[in-house]
Formats: C-alpha cells, structure tokens, sequence
C-alpha cells in the first residue's frame, strides 16, 4: 500500500510548468539575440562618409579601435557583440596594424576580416621617366600621410641611409609606381625604387650589345638619362642612343643640351642660350669630351635597353622635326643636319607668325 504526501503532485506539476516556461523564454531570448547579432555582424556601420578610413596602430585593442569609431561619428552598437563576432572570426587579439579604408556598405563583419587578414590602403606614388632628383624629392615631400626621413638629409647623407654612401644620387630610381601603406616613409619608397634600378640596370648591360662603346653599367646609366632627356618618343630611342654610340666611338663630342641644362642647375630658367652652350662645366658636353660624369636624370628600362643595344647605323647628327609631334630628323652629315636645322627654323618661324596675338 503506497502513501501519497499532500500537495506533492500540484507543487511538481507547477515547478515543471515554471521551469519549461523559463526554459522557452531562455530560448525565446536566445533566439532573439541570435537573430540581433547575425543582424549585427552584416548590418552596414551607420555614420561613415566618403574618403573614411581607419588607422589601427600598435597596441590597439578592439575597444581602442571602437572608440577611434565612435570618435569619427560612427555608430558601433554593442561592445559585446564585436567581441564574440571578434572571437567567431578568429580576429581577437589579431588586428593588424595600419590603415583601413571604410566604404560606405562595410559591416563589423567585413571591417574585423580585413584588420584580420591586414587587407590596409594601398597608396601609389608614381616617379616620371626623366625626373631629376630635386624633382622626384619636391614629389615625395608633397604626398600626404607619407613619413618624411628623407626631406631632412641632403643628397650625401639620403645614399648614406640608403645603404650606399658615397654614391651620387642622379638617375639611381627606377622611373615606375610604387605602392605603398600608412607608415612607410619616403625612404622606403626609395629604397624599392634604388633596387629596381639596380635590377634593371643590371638586366640591361648583361644584355648589352659586343660593341657598346661604354666601359661599365654606370656608364650605360650616364647615356641612358641623356636618352631619356632627349626623346620622348619610344622607338627613337635606339636612334638617338645609335647617335652618340658612334660620337663616342670616334671620339666626337655628344653636343647635347640636356647635359648643359643639368649642369646648370637652378641657373636653368627655361631658356639656353649661346653663353651658356660656351660655359664650362663637368656637365658642358659642347666644352668637353666623353659622358658627363653622372646621370642627369632617371631612365626608363626602355631608355636602359637602348643605351646598351643602341640602334644601327650611320647618323650623327638629328634634331626636332618641329612640328609638335616630338620627333627628330636624324642625318649622317653635318650639311644634311645643317639643311634640317634650317627647315625647322622655318617651321618655327612660320608656327610663331601664324600664332594668334
């Protein structure tokens, strides 16, 4: 015979129905703030305007980077919900510096992946075929977040912290473009750029042609910059590299004046006159033999290529076709250069009358 306490079986009864009611709810919530937090983590970042990034620097945590958010007008939502997208993703602790480009549809799903995998803006800094180097130091001390290391030295002290003191810094830079990320320097930039240089110089003199009148590869950089400077029309440049090969092979003086230009400096106003062709400088090649004794600016590959496998021929001689298309005449005697030079005076002369007042 089995006994039954009092009221046992309504007060089960009333805990079971309490617990599963508490249990629905917990799932009930669950659910709630599961579905809030898938929202969350692909939902768009409110607040953020065009041109926006983020700079993660070292030692930020994820509470740093939110603040740096909100700091900006960027509505972040819930800290908690960062951390465990933070922890699922695989990205606590694991945010990579630099800086971050924040597009108008980024979420804080795709803005965690990217400080996870270090997905940082990549800038581009472009150094012109031709540039000397005042001009490729004014372009780097105009760019914006770019570390300024090098403004501060001169040219000595610039190859010094390159790694090669001592050397002269004309036409050691690779004319390409170069991308690079908040933090870097001008200095790092240039140090890519000196090791281009050198790979592609390297390139061109094992390539060099068995009767390229040039000593070294520093001399076949010193003929290129004057390429370089001399056209800027690409399949003349094996011409005009032809032209001053055999002016060296026969002892005869390059005469150009982009040598005379360089060697005047800040002198140069825009004009070269006849004084100046008669001024002597190390870089005066109407006054003295041979190649200047540095580059005089930075060559292309293509004008590398053509100092060390210049074209064939017989010319001595060219200039400016003058009529607006960058293009020379080349000719072999100094009477057919002088009959050449006479028509683009006329030309010019025309071009200057015909011009309106």
């Amino acid at each position: 015979m089995s006994r039954r306490r009092p009221g046992r079986g309504k007060a089960g009864g009333f805990f079971r129905r309490a617990f599963l009611l508490l249990l629905v709810a917990a799932l009930a919530a669950g659910g709630w703030y599961w579905q809030r937090y898938r929202s969350f983590a692909d939902a768009p970042l409110a607040g953020i305007e065009a041109g926006d990034s983020l700079v993660v620097e070292r030692g930020d945590s994820l509470a740093s980077v939110l603040r740096k958010l909100q700091a900006e007008g960027i509505a972040t939502g819930d800290r908690l919900q960062w951390q465990v997208l933070a922890r699922a993703l695989g990205a606590a602790g694991k945010l990579q510096v630099g800086e971050y480009a924040l597009q108008a549809d980024a979420s804080p799903r795709s803005l965690l992946l990217a400080m996870r995998d270090g997905k940082v803006v990549r800038r581009m800094f472009t150094i012109v075929e031709g540039w000397n180097i005042r001009e490729l130091r004014a372009a780097l001390a105009k760019v914006d977040a770019l570390g300024q290391d090098a403004a501060k030295l001169d040219d000595a002290a610039l190859m010094k912290a390159l790694g090669h003191a001592g050397q002269h810094p004309e036409g050691r830079f690779l004319p390409e473009t170069y991308a690079w990320v908040r933090g870097d320097s001008d200095l790092d930039i240039l140090k890519r750029a000196h090791a281009a240089m050198a790979k592609a110089l390297d390139a061109a003199w094992a390539a060099r042609a068995g009767d390229v009148p040039l000593k070294d590869k520093d001399e076949a950089l010193v003929l290129a910059s004057i390429v370089e400077k001399e056209t800027g029309i690409a399949e003349e440049r094996p011409a005009i590299a032809g032209v001053f090969a055999r002016r060296l092979k026969i002892g005869m003086r390059l005469q150009t004046d982009p040598t005379v230009i360089y060697g005047m400096g800040a002198a140069y106003a825009g004009n070269i006159r006849r004084s100046d062709l008669a001024t002597d400088t190390p870089y005066n090649t109407y006054t003295r033999a041979g190649l200047p004794p540095t580059p005089i600016a930075m060559p292309g590959a293509a004008a590398l290529k053509a100092a060390t496998r210049p074209a064939a021929g017989d010319a001595l001689f060219f200039v400016a076709v003058g009529d607006g298309s960058g293009r020379h005449v080349f000719t072999a005697s100094l009477a057919e250069h002088n009959a050449a030079v006479r028509e683009y005076l006329q030309r010019y002369r025309t071009q200057q009358q015909s011009a309106p007042k």
